[in-house]
């Protein structure tokens, strides 16, 4: 990772890197579809929808259901989802050290919706750290694993690409952070990571991590509160 210059700007995903999230979004929306008819896991629910936009996830429910889902379900859902949420997230074990550590720009780029990225950062109380540097699918034509989001998150920022390191979880994250032309490093907590990419189990090593991808330059976002 060291062979593309200094690292300018850190792009965190937002659901499995700095908000807890995923396992309650999965309980919810598989309970959901099981009521449509749908045999689906939770475990499997998080396999399937994790790191898709808000289309893939509505056109994958509707092709698992093999008909019209009813009319008021996916707002249904939405609320279900969002309250949920509220009362249930918390951050990512460890991501808190690491973003009082961190001293180059960083900035979110999540498939999520903006509203939900919004409750989810301000629940766990994350937000300050990336104020005004929140950016989400409903930008973008297409999410990830398209390249578009990153690209978008790395213009805003004026940051090169090549000088970009994309934190994410999910394969269509890795895939949008490749396409890029970006480096990744992927959080995999169990262990699981199948591409060739550097991948990281605590959220401990990732400051080493970072400064080793930075030319072992001292980077270590303070919120802009502070």
């Amino acid at each position: 990772m060291g062979d593309q210059g200094p690292v300018d700007l850190v792009i965190f995903d937002c659901d499995g890197v700095l908000v807890d999230s995923e396992p309650i979004f999965s309980r919810v929306l598989a309970d959901r579809m099981r009521q449509l008819g749908i045999q689906i896991t939770d475990q499997e629910c998080t396999r399937a929808f994790a790191g898709l936009d808000q289309a893939a996830a509505t056109q994958l429910i509707t092709d698992r259901l093999g008909a019209a889902v009813p009319p008021g379900w996916f707002d249904a859902l939405t609320v279900a989802v969002d309250a949920a949420l509220r009362a249930q997230v918390t951050p990512v074990s460890g991501i808190v050290p690491v973003l009082q550590q961190l001293r180059v720009p960083a900035c979110v780029a999540s498939n999520g919706r903006p509203e939900k990225v919004a409750l989810t950062l301000g629940s766990c109380g994350l937000a300050a750290y990336f104020e005004g540097r929140i950016f989400t699918a409903a930008e973008v034509a297409r999410g990830k694993p398209a390249p578009d989001l990153f690209l978008l998150a790395a213009s805003r920022m004026g940051v090169p690409p090549a000088r970009c390191v994309v934190v994410e979880d999910s394969e269509a994250g890795v895939a949008a952070a490749r396409n890029a032309g970006m480096r990744v490093l992927r959080y995999a907590p169990d262990g699981c990571a199948p591409e060739p990419v550097r991948a990281f189990r605590s959220m401990a090593e990732l400051p080493s991590l970072l400064d080793l991808a930075n030319g072992n330059r001292s980077i270590s976002v303070r919120p802009d509160c502070q």
